[in-house]
């Protein structure tokens, strides 16, 4: 360093008071270039979305979809913005089999972390043969795949309108169990 750089470093190191006790510091070593990291088999799990043939929808054709069980006041409710939406995925302008991808991934962080309410953007096409059309159309063929998909439906326009879809998630097993043991405190 020359003259002006140690006056520099001095001006602005003057008022920085050194730490006194390091003894809860933990140092973490940096991880090894030459280990590779190997994804832990128990989590992922294959993609089973399908691929190949496809019937496309219409553009006309609103997407919607209600599991056996499911109360009409759910979807409801999902269509008219009423849940808080968890997390969103977009998918504007990728290739179809990285929407396939993504969608997959994003389903199982959705699930690992008791996610509820998604949001889902594919993009609004000019005619039944657009690109953003087959991505909608795999993706209502896809959510129905999906045990944990309760319901799915259009979005309101402030979120994408026909170029998005709500998606409502089953409770988790430890959500529900969570539930529970709140609403068995409130009884007693």
């Amino acid at each position: 360093m020359n003259l002006d750089d140690e006056d520099l470093f001095r001006d602005a190191m003057g008022d920085v008071t050194p730490l006194k006790n390091c003894a809860n510091t933990q140092w973490l070593r940096a991880p090894s270039p030459k280990a590779p990291r190997v994804p832990e088999q128990s989590e992922e799990q294959e993609n089973f979305l399908t691929r190949g043939f496809l019937d496309i929808i219409p553009l006309t054709t609103a997407l919607e979809y209600k599991a056996e069980g499911i109360q009409q006041g759910v979807q409801d409710k999902l269509r008219l913005g009423k849940y808080p939406i968890d997390a969103s995925l977009n998918l504007l302008r990728q290739p179809v089999e990285t929407c396939r991808q993504s969608l997959f991934s994003f389903m199982q962080q959705a699930n690992k972390h008791g996610l509820r309410n998604l949001l889902i953007i594919h993009g609004k096409g000019r005619d039944d043969e657009s690109h953003a059309n087959i991505v909608r159309s795999y993706l209502a063929r896809w959510l129905r795949e999906f045990p944990e998909v309760q319901t799915y439906c259009m979005a309101r326009p402030q979120d994408g309108g026909a170029g998005a879809l709500y998606v409502g998630l089953r409770k988790t097993d430890k959500a529900r169990l969570e539930n529970r043991e709140r609403h068995a405190k409130h009884s007693r």
